[in-house]
């Protein structure tokens, strides 16, 4: 079969037997993902008002040592350098397995991802082979130097400055919000070299002269993680200490972040997942009125949405995950480097990892809030975790570029695809404004499982194309400045790869066991269209409204109408009968 594209998915039909599904993990992936749960459960959670307190600033180094001791740090790294060598995927399940621990979770994604992968990726061998041993064990800890205060979502227009000095670099900036910050051993920096119009990337050892540190940064959550600004005051650092070459910094920021996108969508499916279980066991240990308030309708529908909307980004983070593996393998193969091919393979999808950003992180912040609500006063108290959690998941929309930096993102990679000629979204965009015009098809009765759902995602797609290809003709270049326009075609093109890995995971799953005792999942795959149908038809509303007029305007508004019309659905008794399941079991376990 032929792998499916980054942002294919707009105009192609994928198969359940195409996508992995989590059901699939290997006794091997599943052991590794236990090592790091069992990690969190017995050195952090005991410990983690203590991290948060950050009396003791050695707590957490000596945590990430530790688990580098155990190989957590490593399960990515080649076995050259001292790793696991684990592929992508299993890397993905390791972000998952952390992803509960709160500040810790920061610190070691921050460590292994972008404090590690710049230097694996783009290092020279000798610079691999100094630092990446050490990293992986722990003995080594990274962190990132890329935010300035004038520089955020603008990266590339940072100040920090080097310039040669002998056979050395000087560096001369500043930089802020640094995760890790406090302990790092090793800095990965972004700096213009002289009058560079785009950044180059140097490493930078802990005890550099002329590098210091401001006092930790207090912050409304993650409140253990280390933060803090980071000076470069005459910083020399030996010319060997360049990473790739010249003004290539910004290509290694962006492909790095397209990394933290999808790991970061990863740790926000842990942390649902550990959110949702403290939120049922308090549920069915709380007695209101002479029963558990997990008996009431109310509080069922909030356990039900949010165990909905964990088990769909599930579906989708994982789905995804493979079709990015089998890419890395296929440039592997075709006798690419496997650093270079991994970077590569994710880039192939780096619209979907920004949507998985944005899915992930709006997730967790509804599940930790419908969390708070299910506790109720005690969930406002700082004794539960759940308050901790509520907090700690904010900066999630904030980190590795905000969930509205990576909408328009998500738009304008799609259709830099389809302006090179790799997707063709014109054709398809032509096919739905054909068919707008002509007469309707309401097509045979719906047969075979979830038959009205998959129509009703196709439908999803044409009222993307729909939207998406009558902004960029009315609109032309003006469609890169209309930001909400983008947004709300962004927010139609999450709705819909969500809702189509949930059924394809739940048929997929159905396939391999049989229908019986499936009744849970096929109502979560239900619930997430049917709901799907009414944030699509409101989005490409608004969004058709901004720039139609007259009659074209109300053909389109008929067109939004038709390719989001759901049949009627008894949404209350299928979220019911999900919140029971969840009830019954007294932990996410879907």
């Amino acid at each position: 079969m032929k792998a499916i594209k980054g942002g294919e998915f707009l105009i192609r039909q994928t198969k359940p037997e195409e996508i992995f599904i989590p059901e699939e993990w290997t006794e091997e992936e599943r052991m590794i993902a236990q090592t790091c749960k069992d990690f969190l459960a017995q050195e952090v959670l005991p410990n983690i008002d203590a991290i948060d307190s950050m009396e003791n600033p050695e707590l957490m180094p000596s945590l990430l040592k530790k688990a580098g001791e155990l190989g957590i740090l490593a399960i990515s790294i080649p076995e050259q350098y001292g790793g696991m060598g684990m592929d992508f995927k299993a890397s993905m399940l390791a972000a998952e397995a952390v992803g509960g621990g709160h500040s810790f979770s920061v610190a070691i994604s921050a460590h292994t991802g972008i404090g590690t992968l710049p230097i694996l990726y783009y290092g020279s061998e000798e610079q691999k082979a100094k630092y990446i041993p050490k990293l992986a064990s722990g003995e080594w800890l990274g962190c990132y130097c890329l935010t300035e205060p004038g520089a955020g979502s603008d990266a590339n227009s940072g100040k920090t400055k080097a310039e040669k000095a002998g056979d050395q670099w000087k560096i001369n900036g500043q930089k802020m919000w640094i995760t890790n910050g406090g302990f790092a051993d090793v800095f990965t920096v972004f700096a213009k070299i002289e009058d560079d119009s785009t950044l180059s990337a140097f490493i930078v050892d802990k005890g550099a002269e002329g590098l210091s540190l401001n006092p930790e940064e207090r912050k409304m959550g993650i409140k253990g993680s280390s933060t803090r600004q980071v000076f470069f005051n005459d910083v020399h650092v030996p010319e060997n200490h360049q990473l790739s070459e010249r003004e290539n910094g910004f290509k290694i920021a962006l492909n790095i972040l397209n990394v933290g996108r999808i790991k970061l969508a990863g740790a926000t499916l842990g942390a649902a997942k550990d959110v949702v279980t403290n939120s049922v066991n308090y549920a069915n240990e709380r007695n209101q009125f002479g029963r558990p308030i997990s008996k009431y309708g109310a509080i069922k529908y909030k356990l039900g949405e949010m165990a909905v909307r964990t088990y769909a980004l599930e579906s989708a983070v994982y789905r995804i995950s493979q079709n990015i593996q089998d890419r890395i393998d296929a440039l592997a193969e075709e006798g690419m480097e496997k650093g270079k091919a991994t970077l590569k393979g994710i880039e192939e999808y780096a619209a979907e990892c920004a949507m998985m950003k944005v899915y992930g992180s709006e997730v967790l912040d509804y599940v930790t809030d419908e969390g708070v609500q299910v506790h109720g006063g005690m969930g406002y108290s700082a004794e539960t975790r759940i308050e901790k959690a509520y907090r700690d998941s904010r900066i999630n929309r904030i980190f590795e570029g905000t969930n509205e930096i990576n909408r328009m993102l998500t738009v304008d990679m799609i259709l830099k695809k389809a302006m090179k000629g790799e997707l063709d979204l014109l054709g398809a965009a032509k096919a739905v404004q054909d068919e707008l015009m002509g007469i309707p098809d309401f097509g045979d009765e719906d047969s075979g499982l979830f038959a009205a759902q998959y129509k009703l995602i196709e439908s999803f797609k044409k009222s993307i194309l729909m939207v998406a290809g009558a902004a960029a003709q009315n609109l032309l270049t003006e469609l890169a400045k209309e930001q909400e326009i983008l947004m709300n075609i962004a927010d139609m093109a999450i709705d819909t790869y969500v809702a189509e890995s949930i059924v394809l995971r739940v048929h997929k799953r159905i396939m391999q066991q049989g229908e019986e005792g499936q009744e849970a999942y096929m109502n979560m795959a239900k619930l997430f269209v049917h709901d799907a149908a009414d944030r699509i038809h409101k989005a490409s509303r608004e969004a058709l409204m901004s720039f139609a007029e007259g009659d074209e305007l109300t053909m389109m508004l008929m067109g939004a109408k038709r390719f989001t019309k759901t049949q009627p659905f008894n949404t209350k008794i299928a979220r019911r009968q999900v919140a029971e399941t969840l009830i019954d079991s007294n932990k996410y376990d879907f």
